[in-house]
């Protein structure tokens, strides 16, 4: 077994109180190395002192005894092939810490695709429930869990179609070029397949309040249509801005050059999402992204709903995609397990200049609140026809990157495109480029710290992640290791974006897949015991067997505490070891 060399940490934090809850008062660090002892101290605050808290571990060099105890077990480890394949090809700091998310659709559902998307570096698989059947998403379900029975490590979204008021479908199984000039008729009529030139809208009174003279807005501006008549509750139409037309797709309506506001009394999750919420949960899926969300409350009330009827942690996204989203954006954030920035249909009810800076912000408050977040909508929407991006579409990609989103999504780049898999791999190139860029300014400039833990239990494990992110960066440790269950120091750890990668050690599925969408962290799955020690122990020999760490490397591991032991004496270690 590998002989490890290890460093103690003693973090001091003070706490005074603030009714109802104890608040941390922090002041600038203050790092120092005393001869094989790093001490951080965190300094003294003013005012009185009710509490003193002192998270500290010392680890000496492993005895024979506790690695004795790590031979009866399993010695398994579930990094992710790709990963596994790029550590060993770029090393640990040229490894992507972006993640990326496709869409699954006809172009690329073969297994084979799938696996060509897998190879390039995709980490979540996304399904679109507003196409296709559910066999159809089985289907593509069953092929990526044998992907990762191969060592790949992907996990499954599946989106809400949302509210259908804003829904209108040519009846086509693929999508349509429509032609400038051609005549369109929009109508509520039911009729099952398809009619030439003939749009059929799923609500009743889509329109209601449509004035002749007013455009239609197919998926913020694939295609355009102006209002030529009205037949009854119908809309006869002439296309003004030809482009691609696909199957159910989202409209607005605009007047003068503003968006047509209408009020609607319909639920945020209409009976197919809970039917189609039924059938993730039976299947397994680890994310569901919620279309059209304007409060917290239907988060909240689809996660009270995941807790009592799934058996695994599935996790919410909120999709950002309206402007009410945005006035309730902080409370939306907060309830949310992550965030979906929907620029397309976002674009369409704000000015399109405001996108850049709304991107931004929503981005920078969900890294404050830990949250991840996924930038989408039309990131290289010119490789859904082109085999190359344009560059205004790679600095996009590469400004999402400088921003620190968690991850980026394809549409209907990898869903209908014909170059899904160069999509794929224009994201690899660009997000890695801008992430060696940005590393420089990341040592310099760190996160204004928002204080997130309201019990002593979590803001000590906040705390002790904070310190340690910074410890790694000051000290160009080559790796981060953290031991977790539910994966909340692997989250806080990845909050502080720290130039070293994060590889997070569990022995829960729902956890190791949770994490696949957060920046910088790769999550291996490991058989854990009782003994903290042993696992630390046993976590380094696992992947120095695997050739992942080598004689010099200085790595820093972080173990999570619980609620339990910190009910008296709050204890986290952070320990930092040089593998010899």
């Amino acid at each position: 077994m590998a002989e490890v060399s290890a460093m103690m940490i003693r973090a001091r934090c003070n706490f005074v109180a603030i009714n109802p809850v104890l608040d941390v008062k922090r002041s600038d660090s203050r790092l120092s190395v005393i001869g094989r002892t790093v001490w951080c101290d965190r300094g003294r605050m003013k005012g009185r002192v009710v509490t003193g808290v002192k998270a500290a571990m010392q680890m000496d060099l492993e005895d024979d005894e506790r690695l004795k105890r790590l031979d009866g077990l399993e010695a398994t480890l579930g990094l992710d092939v790709v990963a596994e394949r790029e550590l060993k090809e770029k090393g640990f700091l040229g490894m992507r810490k972006t993640k990326f998310v496709c869409t699954i659709g006809p172009a690329c559902c073969a297994i084979d695709d799938l696996e060509k998307l897998a190879l390039e570096g995709m980490n979540i698989a996304r399904l679109n429930m507003c196409h296709n059947t559910k066999e159809w998403h089985y289907d593509v379900i069953r092929k990526i869990k044998k992907l990762n029975e191969k060592g790949f490590c992907i996990s499954v979204m599946i989106d809400t179609e949302g509210s259908q008021i804003h829904v209108v479908d040519h009846g086509a199984p693929s999508s349509v070029k429509v032609e400038d000039g051609s005549n369109w008729l929009f109508t509520a009529e039911k009729f099952e397949g398809s009619r030439p030139f003939t749009v059929q809208a799923s609500y009743e009174g889509f329109s209601e309040g449509i004035q002749v003279g007013d455009s239609i807005v197919i998926d913020g501006g694939m295609a355009s249509f102006e209002v030529m008549e009205k037949i009854g509750n119908d809309l006869s139409c002439k296309c003004t801005d030809p482009g691609l037309f696909l199957p159910r797709a989202k409209c607005s309506f605009w007047r003068n050059g503003r968006l047509v506001v209408r009020k609607h009394e319909s639920p945020t999750l209409s009976s197919k999402d809970w039917s189609d919420i039924e059938f993730g949960i039976s299947e397994g899926v680890d994310f569901i992204a919620l279309s059209f969300v304007s409060s917290a409350e239907s988060v909240k009330h689809l996660k009270s709903y995941l807790s009592a009827k799934s058996a695994k942690s599935v996790r919410v996204l909120a999709k950002i995609e309206s402007l009410e989203s945005l006035q309730n954006l902080e409370e939306i954030i907060k309830a949310s397990d992550g965030i979906m920035v929907a620029r397309g249909d976002l674009g369409v009810e704000i000015p399109l200049e405001q996108i850049p800076a709304v991107q931004e912000e929503i981005t920078s408050v969900c890294r404050e609140l830990n949250k991840p977040v996924i930038v989408a909508s039309q990131l290289l929407e010119s490789m859904v026809e082109y085999p190359t991006p344009t560059r205004a579409e790679v600095a996009d990609v590469s400004e999402a990157v400088r921003q620190y989103a968690d991850a980026l999504m394809l549409c209907g780049e990898s869903a209908i495109g014909s170059y899904g898999q160069k999509a794929l791999s224009v994201l690899q190139i660009a997000s890695s480029r801008m992430e060696l860029w940005s590393r420089e300014e990341n040592r310099k400039h760190f996160l204004p710290q928002h204080q997130l833990g309201v019990s002593l239990h979590d803001r000590i494990a906040e705390e002790i992640c904070n310190s340690a992110a910074e410890l790694a960066n000051k000290l160009s440790v080559d790796a981060i290791f953290v031991l977790t269950k539910q994966g909340h120091m692997a989250s806080l750890l990845s909050r502080n974006r720290p130039s070293p990668p994060i590889f997070a050690l569990t022995d829960d599925d729902s956890t190791r897949m949770g994490l696949n969408l957060q920046w910088g962290v790769f999550p291996l799955r490991i058989d854990l015991s009782d003994d903290i020690e042993a696992n630390i122990s046993r976590g380094i020999e696992l992947v120095k067997s695997k050739g992942l760490v080598k004689q010099g490397d200085f790595v820093l591991m972080v173990s999570e505490i619980s609620p339990a032991r910190a009910a008296s004496m709050a204890s986290q270690s952070i320990q930092l070891k040089s593998i010899v």
